[in-house]
């Protein structure tokens, strides 16, 4: 497991998601030539939405390509605040994508359920290639929110009281997230300045937590850099 983080600072948050892209598709080539599929974790939030609609614009063998969340709300499956909705609008729908290769939470059954079908899931595709993150003004990243406690040796957690509605959430845990060959985190906006500045200074938040195989990635636009 490497615990080093690289830290990358853009011109701006397009710029950060035209360039996140740049280091996806570069990731989704090497795996598909190494192994013959992709898998990728994606996030919630309005740069990786924007990833996904460029992703949308390419060219890809999107059979190769399996689709995992790293965290859900428990809402309806049809309900517009759902992460998986949201991939499927920005990009999903736009392309020729196998239905059977994006893989939503069933966030819709609870937290309890909807993580152990997850946990069950995902087992079968670790380690990931790539997962993609981003950070909340608090430090959370995923739903794994400053404060809360959760049993380290799941793959996924079932979430309750989060200080975001809805309370409840399925999330990814930290051991399922570091098995993951190359990470992206992704940090745009000036409510995250602060939490960047904690981070930087060692503070122990949910994101400073995150591990990868081989490496974390930090891209961040001027308005989040400290």
């Amino acid at each position: 497991m490497n615990d080093k983080v690289s830290w990358y600072y853009y011109p701006s948050a397009e710029e950060v998601a035209r360039e996140a892209v740049k280091h996806i598709l570069s990731k989704a080539e090497e795996a598909m030539a190494r192994q013959g599929r992709f898998t990728l974790v994606l996030a919630g939030g309005t740069t990786p939405k924007r990833i996904y609609e460029l992703l949308a614009e390419q060219p890809q063998p999107w059979d190769k390509w399996q689709l995992f969340l790293g965290d859900e709300r428990c809402l309806p499956a049809d309900d517009p605040e759902r992460n998986s909705l949201m991939v499927e609008q920005t990009w999903l729908n736009r392309v020729s994508f196998p239905a059977e290769n994006f893989h939503p939470i069933p966030a819709e059954l609870g937290p309890e359920e909807g993580a152990r079908q997850y946990a069950e899931l995902i087992q079968n595709y670790l380690p990931f290639n790539m997962v993609l993150l981003g950070m909340g003004e608090d430090g959370h990243t995923a739903s794994l929110f400053p404060g809360h406690e959760h049993n380290p040796t799941e793959l996924t957690h079932a979430v309750y009281n989060s200080p975001k509605p809805p309370l409840e959430r399925v999330s990814l845990s930290h051991k399922a997230l570091a098995q993951s060959e190359h990470t992206l985190i992704l940090v745009t906006g000036s409510s995250k300045k602060a939490a960047v500045k904690q981070w930087l200074a060692g503070a122990p938040l949910p994101v400073a937590r995150i591990r990868a195989l081989n490496c974390v990635d930090v891209m961040l636009d001027p308005d989040a850099r400290p």
